[in-house]
């Protein structure tokens, strides 16, 4: 298409008439025209185009042989558009006409251009959809016919004949090539088609026999081109991937389809075709309707193995992509159908050697990922593999076992040579990327061991063990440091997840930990991780910690150990702090030290904080006051001295470190259990919680913080989660400070609103609100911040979402909580209405759905709270047409579900309301939405006011209800009309 002359005005669109002429200007203005806004002027007005009625007729002229690609391409579009969803426009007696006009412009534009010609057999596909079966009994035969090779050059153009077949000279077999590519094109796309929509269940099960029963004709097509000596690549290509988009139909996989699929192995001799056969094959023996037809998939056994050859050598010349899809093929058939090959038990030599075969590809040579990408394709074989065996009952088990636990074995040592780090000169060089891939590799080996675990049981730790302490003790023979750390790396994957308490070999494991010798940073990790997940095991024998403990304290000092270092001590603190009083001076020594000297990076120093509130809950109370001040003190003293300095960016992070040190601290400070097992001391609630007095201390500091930063929303909320963190730890031993803190957060969220001011007012009511003694600050507190937050509304709240959700998410827990709050003369319970309707047509989808989440609140009290019932009695109507005009125009499918609730919570607490404010507002013309009828807005309504009870049904409703608003009622699937 030619770009318009510059100096031509794009033209007014919404004033031109349907007409052919029209929509080519409409498509040079949205390909060509620079101005943005007239592109999408432009593509709007040919969306509405193609919904037209005269798109019938307008779309054929587009496809004229004259026409540029992209109008021709628009034709086809909008064809595909008006049968696939606006099918009941077109009276029956056209609908032979249309097939044959679509079978002879498929014909015509069989060489191109080919989006042209995917979108004509796509629209063709979405007519024998509907059509099929009584419409057009055997349409897929029809199909095949005018295109079958027997009739090249008997048919005539008009009749949309083509040939595949030879003909008599070099042009006509490059139609013939042209047409056939045409055929195979259309058989491809319509599997496809059916599969993309949804369909009500009878109907899809219709068209799916009837599809089904068409391969017969499909079959013996695609056989004869994948066998033809003379073919060219291309025609056996797109017959490959025909197979691939028909076998998604449960076509049958015996008689001529079992000989269809040979051909597919054949092809992999082929270089131009491997891949495309490997799709092709994979496609076809991964579906699980095959396991019907077990002779098919025992015949092709010997078919995967003599690939086996193939394999090796290509394994063996680095060749990647050969050994990729071989092993797809054998996994594909080995793992989709593992029970059914165990099951014939006269074959079994057969299936152990397919098993073999899946087990040279796990070890192919090279490291994962930077010398092959194979291996990784085959772990989730093993564990079905397992999975299956262990299914069987317990005689059966047996004989499984006897065969496969060597298999099992052998893959240990398979895995753990995978998992060996490169040298760390090859190391140095892999990527960023190819290390983070080598990660997730290891994690997946991890996972396999696992469920090798559920095959050999203790017996593949005994193993792991005896081999750890051979390497070990074995001083005169030079070992690799891989060595050791993949062995380690073994126990830690099974120990992660396994229960090994009853483990023999965990005493010996933890006696030899101390031996090794950490020469690098990948062995020094795997140890912080092997004695990580040990932790459990620790907590039940704590007279092994002293083993291990100091080899974690030494790693901590190490910034490179970070990561393992600080995660292995935090779990030994929250799984043994009962037991780590002799070490609890060792470990507050190091940890302090390390915090000081900002060795770890921020989110490790969270993590050890949260380590450390674990272990000083453990400790007497009286201690813990003491110790939590010596912790405390140096960062107390750093957060002064920031907080009368002058505010800077560097200032900034380092205040925003520790108070979220404080806030990680607070998250795991619990002394509550502690209480509840102590017997003959003073209850928790007779003496002050650490915590509390901590944060008493602190107060004045925050709020001297709080006077420089207010108006910095990251501090606010790094101020904000550390109480926040501390209510949630502490509950009701936070009730001192509920005066203060109220008082505190109102004057945040007054002199500057944000988000988390008033999320921390939200966990306030959460916990105080239905306390009586502290009803009255909580209720000054949202009094206080509903004020401020209504004036945000008065001047325009669309800045601020956040503050909105929040505001939102406030007094939908408030509600919950203690809606008495809303019997006070201070609350403006219809300005919140208001509030709660313009939430709901935010954009964002948190703010819209917490808007719903306050007015199915809200609504639940209409009831019992008058001021409640008396706002919605005036103002429901506002209500329900708002949700109404969303859900008809612009709501995405995951908030309409929210906005379906409220209106459920309407129906069951106001249903007489609910039908007058529905009739009231579907009564107007063209509203929600000029696509709906009256019929339709009534049978809507009807089916809304029946259902008090099952509100999945509502959401069914108002989900159709908003697709039919919309022009997309076509989407949820083909109609059975015929």
């Amino acid at each position: 298409m030619e770009p318009p002359d510059s100096s031509v005005q794009s033209p007014d669109l919404v004033s031109l008439e349907l007409t052919v002429e029209n929509v080519e200007k409409a498509l040079q203005q949205l390909y060509y025209d620079p101005d943005m806004e007239h592109k999408n002027v432009a593509q709007k007005w040919l969306t509405q185009a193609q919904t037209s009625r005269q798109a019938w007729q307008f779309c054929w002229p587009l496809l004229s042989p004259d026409k540029l690609p992209e109008i021709q391409f628009f034709g086809a579009s909008t064809l595909h558009t008006k049968i696939s969803c606006h099918w009941a426009d077109l009276p029956t007696d056209q609908h032979q006409t249309l097939r044959m006009q679509l079978l002879s412009h498929i014909s015509h534009f069989s060489s191109g251009p080919k989006m042209v010609l995917t979108r004509l057999c796509v629209a063709l596909a979405s007519l024998a959809l509907h059509t099929m079966p009584q419409g057009w009994p055997q349409a897929v035969a029809d199909m095949v016919r005018v295109y079958q090779p027997e009739k090249a050059g008997d048919q005539g153009g008009s009749q949309g004949g083509v040939g595949v077949g030879g003909g008599g000279g070099a042009e006509e077999e490059v139609n013939a090539n042209a047409h056939c590519l045409a055929l195979l094109e259309l058989l491809t796309v319509l599997p496809e088609e059916f599969q993309s929509y949804r369909l009500p269940q009878t109907r899809r099960a219709q068209l799916r026999e009837a599809l089904a029963g068409e391969w017969t004709a499909v079959c013996p097509l695609l056989r004869q081109l994948l066998q033809r000596q003379e073919g060219n690549s291309q025609v056996k290509e797109r017959a490959l991937r025909c197979l691939s988009s028909w076998v998604g139909l449960d076509v049958p996989l015996h008689g001529e389809s079992e000989g269809l699929l040979q051909d597919c192995f054949a092809a992999l001799s082929d270089p131009e075709l491997f891949d495309t056969a490997v799709e092709t094959i994979v496609s076809s023996i991964s579906q699980p309707d095959c396991q019907r037809y077990t002779d098919a998939l025992v015949n092709l056994m010997p078919l995967v193995l003599g690939l086996h050859d193939q394999l090796k050598a290509a394994a063996r010349d680095g060749d990647m992509e050969t050994s990729h899809g071989i092993c797809r093929i054998a996994v594909a058939l080995g793992e989709t159908h593992s029970r059914t090959l165990l099951e014939q038990v006269e074959h079994w030599q057969g299936y152990l050697a397919l098993v073999n075969m899946i087990l040279f590809c796990t070890g192919i040579p090279g490291h994962y990922p930077v010398n092959e990408t194979t291996s990784s394709l085959t772990l989730t074989f093993w564990y079905t593999l397992q999975d299956d065996i262990l299914s069987f009952e317990e005689d059966k088990q047996v004989v499984y076992l006897q065969v496969y636990r060597p298999v099992y074995f052998q893959l240990v040592d398979v895995l753990l040579h995978k998992a060996h780090f490169p040298s760390e000169q090859d190391y140095t060089s892999w990527s960023s990327d190819d290390k983070e891939q080598f990660r997730i590799y290891r994690v997946d080996i991890s996972d396999t061991l696992m469920y090798v675990y559920e095959i050999l049981g203790a017996e593949l730790l005994s193993n792991l063990y005896d081999r750890l302490g051979r390497l070990l003790m074995d001083t005169e023979r030079p070992k690799a440091w891989q060595d050791t750390e993949a062995l380690l790396f073994g126990f830690q994957a099974i120990a992660e997840t396994i229960d090994v308490n009853y483990s023999d070999v965990i005493p010996g494991l933890i006696g030899l930990i101390p031996r090794i010798s950490i020469s690098n940073i990948q062995l020094a990790d795997t140890v912080m991780y092997t004695i990580g997940s040990l932790a459990e095991w620790l907590a039940d024998h704590p007279m092994m910690l002293g083993n291990v403990l100091p080899m974690v304290l030494q790693g901590l000092v190490k910034a490179e150990l970070s990561v393992s270092s600080v995660s292995t001590l935090k779990r030994i603190c929250r799984e043994c702090r009962h037991d780590l009083a002799p070490y609890i001076h060792e470990i507050m020594t190091v940890s302090q030290d390390v915090l000081v000297k900002d060795i770890h990076k921020s989110s490790q120093c969270m993590w050890l904080m949260q380590g450390l509130g674990f272990l000083l809950s453990a400790l007497p109370m009286e201690e813990i006051l003491g110790s939590l001040t010596t912790l405390l003190t140096p960062h107390i003293q750093r957060l002064d001295t920031l907080a009368h300095q002058e505010p800077s960016p560097t200032a900034k992070l380092s205040i925003i470190h520790i108070l979220g040190m404080l806030s990680s601290l607070f998250t795991t400070l619990d002394i509550s259990r502690q209480d509840e097992g102590s017997e003959g001391t003073t209850p928790a609630q007779a003496r002050p919680n650490p915590v509390v007095v901590v944060l008493q201390q602190v107060f004045t500091l925050i709020q001297t913080i709080l006077s420089k930063w207010l108006s910095d929303s990251e501090v606010v909320e790094a101020v904000c989660g550390v109480f926040e963190r501390s209510v949630k730890t502490l509950l009701n031993d936070f009730a001192p400070m509920v005066q203060q803190l109220s008082e505190m957060l109102g004057q945040i969220y007054s002199a500057f609103p944000q988000a988390s001011a008033l999320d921390l007012t939200r966990q306030m009511v959460h916990i105080f609100a239905g306390e009586k003694d502290h009803f009255s600050p909580i209720q000054a507190l949202i009094e206080l911040v509903t004020s401020t937050t209504l004036s945000i509304f008065q001047q325009g709240p669309r800045e601020h979402p956040d503050i909105v959700e929040s505001f939102m998410q406030l007094h939908a827990q408030a509600l919950k909580r203690k809606s008495d709050l809303y019997l006070s003369d201070h609350q403006d319970v219809k300005a919140l209405f208001y509030c709660g309707v313009l939430s709901l047509k935010f954009p964002e989808t948190p703010t819209a759905k917490s808007a719903c989440m306050f007015f199915m609140e809200l609504v639940c009290h209409c009831g019992d709270i008058p001021p409640i019932g008396q706002v919605l009695q005036r103002d429901g109507k506002l209500l329900v047409h708002t949700i109404l005009e969303i859900v008809g125009s612009q709501s995405l499918c995951c908030l309409t579900e929210h906005f379906s609730e409220v209106l459920f919570c309407l129906n069951r607490h106001c249903p007489v309301l609910l039908a007058q404010w529905l009739k009231e507002g579907l009564r107007v013309p063209g509203f929600p939405s000029a696509q709906v009828s009256m019929e339709q807005k009534d049978t809507f309504s009807q089916q809304l006011l029946r259902e008090q009870t099952n509100k999945r049904r509502v959401k069914e409703i108002v989900k159709e209800f908003s697709l039919l608003c919309r022009g997309m009622q076509g989407t949820t699937g083909y109609s059975a009309d015929y």
